[in-house]
């Protein structure tokens, strides 16, 4: 009990001696990563490469109430919002995870797109709701040099992948045709969904993208799945070699090929074919 007080004393002592909230916040002991964890626990979605001083910025308009937050600890986490997916029986059970996978690329795209500025909204909410709580993003980039980035819990995931849209004003076009969309289920029951497309900024096409999804039904939840792993590769046009043209994206991997990058517990990073 004793060092409770101190320590709430010099909690008090901190916050009487501070001018301002930049002050407070400006502080050695206080971590550029803290205020990040801090803004994305409150559903504001900021840019991952933002510096401390920028998030600052955003911990002030938020506390000002210029910067609404997407609910996400004021218990709106809505489970009615959870994609739900109907199972119509086909001639076999691979067509019905391929139908799955099918129904879940175009509500995810469609979803995701919405948040941007210029997107047409959606009536749904994009958040940590739709992600497991362990959820694992490895997200790999190649314009000029490869880059890879990766993410841990559903809050940093979905927040990665809105900020692509919302803040770096991406468009994801997803070519569902046979070529571009394949679909197993692991013997653990591990839905994976490979999709390939292209990326747009404005009327401008930055380049192509494979994706990889991890689907896990959730059992108290009904008829919903969950996404549990994602690894996304993005390739800029000024990455492709001289010469060559942009071909229609296609998933290269066999079904087989695909159910083997799962190994019972996580996805391991990828690397997709050329394209």
């Amino acid at each position: 009990m004793a060092y409770c007080k101190i320590f709430q004393k010099a909690i008090s002592a901190i916050l009487v001696y501070s001018q301002s909230v930049e002050e407070l916040l400006k502080r050695r002991k206080v971590y550029r990563e803290t205020i990040f964890k801090y803004l994305a626990v409150q559903g504001i979605a900021v840019p991952p490469s933002s510096e401390k001083h920028q998030l600052i910025a955003y911990v002030k308009q938020y506390w000002d109430g210029k910067l609404p937050s997407n609910g996400s600890e004021s218990g709106e986490r809505k489970t009615h919002n959870l994609p739900r997916f109907s199972k119509k029986r086909s001639k076999s059970p691979q067509d019905d995870v391929h139908h799955l996978g099918e129904e879940f690329c175009q509500w995810f795209f469609e979803l995701l797109n919405s948040q941007h500025p210029l997107g047409v909204k959606s009536e749904e909410k994009w958040g940590p709701q739709h992600f497991w709580e362990d959820a694992k993003l490895k997200f790999c980039y190649n314009t000029l040099e490869k880059n890879m980035e990766e993410y841990v819990g559903a809050e940093m995931v979905s927040l990665r992948l809105l900020s692509l849209v919302k803040e770096e004003y991406i468009l994801f076009n997803p070519n569902l045709n046979a070529n571009g969309l394949k679909c197993v289920m692991s013997r653990h029951g591990l839905v994976l969904v490979a999709v390939a497309g292209t990326v747009h900024r404005g009327n401008v096409c930055l380049g192509i993208f494979e994706q990889i999804f991890g689907l896990i039904s959730c059992p108290i939840q009904g008829n919903t799945w969950k996404i549990k792993i994602v690894n996304l590769k993005i390739v800029g046009q000024n990455a492709l070699e001289p010469g060559v043209q942009i071909e229609k994206p296609s998933i290269k991997y066999e079904s087989n090929q695909l159910q083997e990058l799962y190994d019972g517990k996580e996805l391991a990073v990828f690397e997709p074919h050329k394209f």
